[in-house]
């Protein structure tokens, strides 16, 4: 059985991304209320699995991942996409208009501002998770304030749900990592099936030096996805880039890899691992 820890509650979308990579698996699954709990978790237990959000199609990156990513060893080695879909619900009998209060994560109330600007009677509350936020309304008995969240969370919670899809944008997902103890990542994924990469690297403060990379990555045929620059603390206008590649050549990439280091400060191979 995999014990996979996640930030969030029983039914949060971190909950429902472990149960869609993992389906048909037996699962236990270790709620923490914050991404260092999830790696305390796993340094913890070299066993224990890690899923985590790392960008959204409308809020973007999540900047502090990538930092907690590279500084805990950990490897990547998978992604789900998944979609997000938000509901509007409450103790059951409710109706909207008697609404006062909606809580929810604060990206989850920014996806759905438009829908929410529309109910001015529902002051907007910060929390911790959208699948929290429908548990402690249930567990507290409270009237007059609604979550939002998955219909899948409302329903765990006996909760009803006022109005589904309320995010003001269809095209809304998130892309989750699966994470794992480097000792025991081969025992997680197929490297004959990989066909993509998280690199995290710096260059010395050189004109050119980027484009160089750029360059080398170009010439194996490797296709850049995604490049997220991260100030270096304490040295001024130098970066790290985390970068995502694909490939259909394993000894390409491999190339590669090898035509690049010596052009960059302290590269870090973050996962090798399939594509979504």
């Amino acid at each position: 059985m995999k014990r996979i820890a996640i930030q969030g509650e029983i039914g949060s979308f971190h909950d429902i991304t472990a149960h869609r990579y993992y389906e048909g698996e037996q699962m236990q699954i270790v709620c923490c209320s914050t991404f260092e709990e999830v790696f305390d978790n796993m340094k913890q237990d070299p066993t224990m699995i890690g899923i985590m959000a790392i960008e959204n199609t409308i809020a973007g990156s999540l900047l502090h991942n990538y930092e907690l990513l590279r500084e805990s060893g950990c490897t990547i080695v998978g992604e789900h996409k998944t979609h997000i879909s938000h509901c509007l619900c409450a103790l059951p009998g409710q109706k909207i208009e008697e609404l006062t209060e909606v809580h929810s994560h604060p990206v989850a109330l920014a996806q759905c501002y438009k829908y929410l600007s529309r109910h001015q009677n529902l002051k907007m509350v910060e929390d911790e998770d959208t699948a929290g936020s429908a548990k402690w309304i249930a567990e507290n008995n409270l009237k007059g304030v609604a979550a939002l969240c998955h219909a899948d969370a409302a329903k765990l919670y006996g909760l009803e749900v006022l109005e589904n899809n309320v995010e003001d944008n269809p095209h809304n997902f998130t892309r989750f990592l699966v994470l794992s103890n480097p000792a025991k990542a081969d025992f997680l994924r197929a490297l004959n099936e990989a066909n993509k990469s998280s690199i995290v690297f710096s260059l010395p403060h050189e004109e050119g030096s980027l484009s160089q990379v750029l360059s080398i990555l170009s010439f194996y045929r490797i296709n850049l996805t995604k490049i997220q620059s991260l100030p270096i603390i304490g040295r001024e206008w130098e970066y790290l880039f985390y970068v995502d590649v694909t490939y259909d050549n394993l000894t390409r990439y491999r190339q590669s890899i090898d035509a690049i280091t010596p052009l960059t400060r302290d590269l870090v191979i973050l996962g090798e691992y399939k594509a979504d």
